[in-house]
């Protein structure tokens, strides 16, 4: 609903008939819309933060590390669109609150990166240039894909294995020393 209508579109009425329930069903479960908003976003991100470190080592070399992420993070993006874009609403709102962050993904992703700083694998970089670089193309590429759209006059992008590791070697040559 908040995708499709956004955070304006959602209320606890529209929300209630749309699930069936009662308005004070819901209300037993959230104070408000606003807490219901950061409550369905914290669980939404605990989900992708479990999908975003499966099988991967903080330790492991650069390009092997930013290839897992990049694979799981499509994936998870792939199986669960909504909350992709869902996720996305919330950050660039008021009602983003940082303080939610997994401590756990911020740390397995400060190792990792200062690890490959420390490797010489890439260069320094503030965090916001760092992520910039490394995971912007990914998800503007996924995006692509789920739309099944493209730049105006193309065909519908498919984000395939080819892609990928051409976009990803690309990424990974921006980074190096």
């Amino acid at each position: 609903m908040i995708v499709e209508h956004g955070f304006e579109g959602l209320s606890m009425h529209k929300l209630a008939k749309a699930a069936g329930v009662s308005v004070a069903t819901i209300y037993i479960y959230f104070r408000d819309r606003e807490d219901l908003i950061q409550q369905l976003y914290a669980e939404e991100m605990q989900k992708m933060v479990e999908a975003t470190l499966r099988d991967f080592n903080p330790e492991s070399h650069f390009d092997e590390g930013l290839k897992v992420q990049w694979l799981n993070r499509m994936n998870y993006c792939f199986e669960n669109p909504y909350s992709m874009f869902f996720t996305e609403q919330v950050k660039h709102s008021p009602l983003f609150d940082r303080s939610n962050i997994d401590t756990r993904f911020l740390h397995a992703m400060h190792l990792f990166v200062h690890r490959a700083i420390e490797r010489n694998e890439i260069i320094p970089l503030p965090v916001e240039i760092y992520w910039s670089i490394a995971f912007a193309p990914l998800y503007q590429l996924v995006k692509f894909h789920i739309a099944k759209s493209s730049m105006p006059g193309r065909p519908p992008f498919i984000l395939d294995e080819e892609k990928i590791n051409l976009t990803l070697s690309l990424v990974i040559k921006a980074l190096k020393p």
